[in-house]
């Protein structure tokens, strides 16, 4: 997959299996400066074009839809974020299952963000609508291969999430109420919440790249529902491409 954000045009690219760059100045200092938890709520839709392509306020990448899944796997490398160009800026990379169409998500992933004009990466979980966990056990840095996994038995969700770089890795399980399992999702997003409640700025990110393509982990980019278990191609016309876009409808991130 391939996301890019361009200052001034503001655009992301990202794609099967997935990446994302940036045409910017030079990147900034990097910290791994850990800032609060961002919540990574479901999809915010803006529209549909002509093509099928979903317009997202805060999600770019792929979902794909079923019925009863009980997998979706991921891994990518870290991106680095150039905090001189946008500080105060924040980007998020996971796997997940739900939100695409219903009102919970149960994820993992890491942060790219720009705490003010210094970079801060990290590890977090979220069973969204309980709010989004950090996770410190997990050292993170940019250019580092994480791999991550949400999975359903027995009426419970389980995280996943591992740094393949350092070895790190941790786990959660958790019960959510009215969670369908209706879809899961490979995205990168511009999280939540302003002072008003509304989407981030999203960070330049540089590339973002998903997929064993890039990682080397086996077994990534795949999903498991009642009738499909492959990877993301396996889902034939179940597949959503998501186009994240401003209010206004400018393009910041497309697959």
């Amino acid at each position: 997959m391939n996301l890019s954000k361009r200052i001034g045009l503001i655009s992301a690219l990202m794609a099967l299996p997935c990446v994302a760059q940036v045409v910017s100045g030079p990147v900034a200092t990097q910290t791994t400066t850990e800032i609060s938890p961002r919540q990574h709520g479901p999809l915010l839709v803006h529209g549909m074009l002509d093509d099928g392509t979903l317009q997202s306020e805060n999600w770019s990448g792929f979902a794909v839809t079923g019925s009863s899944f009980t997998q979706a796997a991921g891994s990518w490398i870290v991106p680095a974020v150039n905090c001189n160009i946008t500080p105060s800026t924040y980007s998020s990379y996971w796997v997940g299952i739900d939100g695409y169409s219903s009102n919970t998500v149960e994820q993992t992933g890491t942060d790219s963000d720009c705490n003010g004009s210094s970079s801060s990466y990290y590890a977090w979980y979220e069973f969204y609508p309980n709010p989004s966990e950090l996770i410190h056990t997990i050292k993170v840095s940019p250019g580092n291969k994480m791999s991550a996994a949400v999975s359903y038995s027995g009426n419970e969700f389980t995280i996943t999430i591992t740094n393949e770089t350092n070895g790190q890795s941790y786990t959660r399980t958790s019960r959510v109420p009215g969670a369908k399992r209706t879809s899961a999702e490979w995205i990168a997003e511009a999280p939540c919440c302003t002072r008003g409640g509304g989407i981030l700025p999203l960070s330049d990110f540089g590339t973002a790249s998903f997929g064993p393509d890039y990682t080397l982990v086996s077994g990534t980019n795949f999903a498991t529902d009642s009738t499909t278990s492959g990877a993301i191609n396996a889902f034939g016309s179940n597949i959503g491409q998501i186009t994240m876009v401003s209010s206004k409808g400018v393009t910041e991130a497309l697959p």
